[in-house]
């Protein structure tokens, strides 16, 4: 089995504030110049980061059980998470620090063995876009039973968009909770659009659940209330939705807070 994916829970800055200014971090850090080393790398990828680039990666595969509870600490856990399966039974654990476009990216085999643990400047981690890729090109569309109200007009209509979306254009909403469906309407479109290998679970827009379909450019964006209750469910075509994104204006908050308290507390 592998050990449990190091997040300390938080979603703010305060609880990373307060750990640091105790004796036990002082201590700590003393035992930790990677991560002292680390700090101001990812101040200035954040800084260089842009929304459409690349990301920019930092092994921690070095790094040793001390700097690596050390790092969690400052990293935190942010507003949003996902899982992303792989070939070969591999998945990819991704957890947002509290500075947002700043990754923990974890890959782990079948056997549970840890294969990769790196941090990601990023909007949208890699793993997440390389796996959406590889979904299937077109929508099945052939054979429609009757009787059905909507599926049929929507479905067309996601296959026309999915074929013809281009990177950088805006995504194209369809909005299901607003159209009138029968039961079979929404049992044919679950299973003609089937189940994708990425599902990312945001807390920042309310609680909101991003799974890509078994289609290209095709996802499922949900969002609930304090009950659990979905009040939109909505399917997106085009790019990953911007509920799973950093925003160009994150880049530059987390650049400002990392660098402050890499400062405060690392030199």
């Amino acid at each position: 089995m592998t050990e449990e994916f190091p997040t300390t829970g938080r979603t703010t800055g305060t609880g990373t504030l307060a750990f640091l200014a105790t004796t036990d971090a002082e201590a700590l850090i003393a035992r930790c110049p990677n991560v002292a080393r680390l700090l101001p790398e990812m101040v200035d990828a954040l800084e260089r980061q842009t929304e459409t680039a690349p990301g920019l990666l930092f092994d921690l595969s070095s790094l040793s059980n001390e700097e690596r509870v050390l790092l969690n600490e400052i990293l935190g856990e942010g507003e949003v998470a996902a899982t992303v399966a792989l070939p070969d039974g591999v998945v990819a654990e991704i957890v947002e620090s509290i500075f947002a476009g700043l990754w923990r990216v974890r890959f782990v085999g079948a056997d549970h063995t840890i294969l990769a643990d790196y941090a990601e400047v990023s909007a949208v981690p890699q793993a997440v876009r390389r796996a959406a890729a590889m979904t299937l090109p077109r929508l099945d569309l052939r054979a429609m039973p009757d009787g059905l109200m909507n599926a049929p007009a929507v479905l067309t209509e996601i296959a026309d968009r999915a074929v013809h979306y281009r990177l950088g254009e805006p995504n194209h909403v369809v909005s299901l909770t607003l159209l009138p469906m029968l039961p079979e309407d929404l049992d044919l479109l679950v299973n003609r659009l089937g189940t994708g290998p990425v599902k990312v679970v945001s807390r920042g827009y309310g609680s909101c659940r991003v799974q890509a379909t078994a289609i290209h450019n095709v996802w499922s964006v949900q969002f609930f209330n304090a009950m659990d209750a979905i009040l939109l469910d909505t399917i997106e075509i085009g790019d990953v939705p911007a509920a799973a994104q950093a925003a160009q204006e994150d880049f530059l908050d987390s650049a400002i807070r990392l660098r402050e308290i890499g400062e405060a507390y690392f030199q």
